[in-house]
């Protein structure tokens, strides 16, 4: 303030009360900006005007695409079911069920069509391993013109996903993905194939090269559900007992191939295996540990870890 000859006039100095008062109005204020900024945010979706989205990217995962080989998969689901391709979804009538939950996993090349009733219809993530990309671009019109936009990942050692020229399944891979543009694909990159490997020996204490061991498809989709889901919904998955047990059910190792060796000998086949079998009784033994620190559920059959 001035004044009437223009000298700035001094004022008084705050009485302590009335600093004491100004500094609870200060706190009063700052605690109930977060509130008025949710306040806002609620408004905002209520009305219609969509809310900014958050972002869940997960590392490791490459898109396949020219020009946007350095874009990493940016997906969440508050639910997942995730199919297996056990016989025992085989007159399981579990396809409603799956088909109303947020995602729907599902691995290599296992089929909806004519097992709607049983697995569903929905694809909306397809984990597809390197040994199963050459039987997929056979049927590549059904996979690729699928019109319910399925995101594939797919996952394979260095060799045969290399980027450089020389990995003729990533080639493969890149050739379908100019081929359809319109269809959203990913590869592991060495690095997440490798941290894969460093779980199965943090959870065994075994090397995985050196035990001959290869890991499955289905140690890979459990580890992307677990990093994109929030919960967890396993169809047609046994636990790591189920095989020996007397009154074990016998049924087909993939449910849409009924002529094919039953699921328990093929199962106990890999796991004594002493070069290059998968470890599928290992694994499940790992999966239920997984259970009790994750919200996963399995269905068909039933069972808690």
């Amino acid at each position: 303030m001035f004044s009437p000859d223009g000298h700035a006039l001094r004022m008084p100095p705050l009485s302590l009360s009335v600093r004491m008062q100004m500094r609870r109005w200060l706190c009063l204020l700052s605690m109930s900006l977060p509130v008025l900024y949710w306040f806002g945010y609620v408004l905002s979706k209520d009305d219609g005007t969509p809310a900014e989205r958050k972002s869940f990217v997960l590392r490791g995962y490459k898109r396949v695409s020219p020009g946007r080989m350095d874009q990493l998969l940016d997906m969440h689901c508050s639910g997942c079911a995730l199919v297996s391709s056990s016989g025992h979804m085989l007159g399981a009538g579990a396809g409603a069920e799956i088909d109303q939950t947020g995602c729907v996993i599902r691995m290599n090349t296992a089929p909806t069509r004519g097992f709607e009733k049983d697995v569903g219809r929905r694809t909306s993530v397809r984990v597809v391993a390197h040994s199963s990309v050459l039987q997929l671009i056979k049927k590549e019109k059904l996979f690729f013109q699928d019109p319910t936009n399925t995101t594939y990942i797919f996952w394979g050692p260095e060799r045969n996903m290399r980027q450089d020229g020389k990995g003729w399944i990533f080639n493969a891979i890149l050739k379908m993905a100019k081929k359809y543009p319109n269809v959203t694909m990913y590869a592991l990159t060495k690095e997440k194939v490798q941290r894969c490997d460093d779980v199965f020996q943090n959870e065994t204490g075994k090397n995985r090269l050196k035990s001959g061991a290869y890991l499955s498809t289905g140690f890979f989709t459990m580890i992307l559900a677990m990093e994109m889901c929030d919960s967890i919904y396993v169809y047609g998955m046994v636990n790591d007992n189920y095989c020996s047990q007397a009154n074990q059910r016998s049924v087909p190792y993939h449910y849409y191939e009924k002529s094919r060796s039953n699921e328990c000998k093929m199962y106990k086949f890999h796991e004594h295996f002493r070069h290059g079998g998968h470890r599928f009784i290992t694994e499940k033994a790992i999966y239920a540990r997984w259970a009790t620190r994750h919200k996963i559920e399995f269905k068909y059959p039933s069972w808690s870890p």
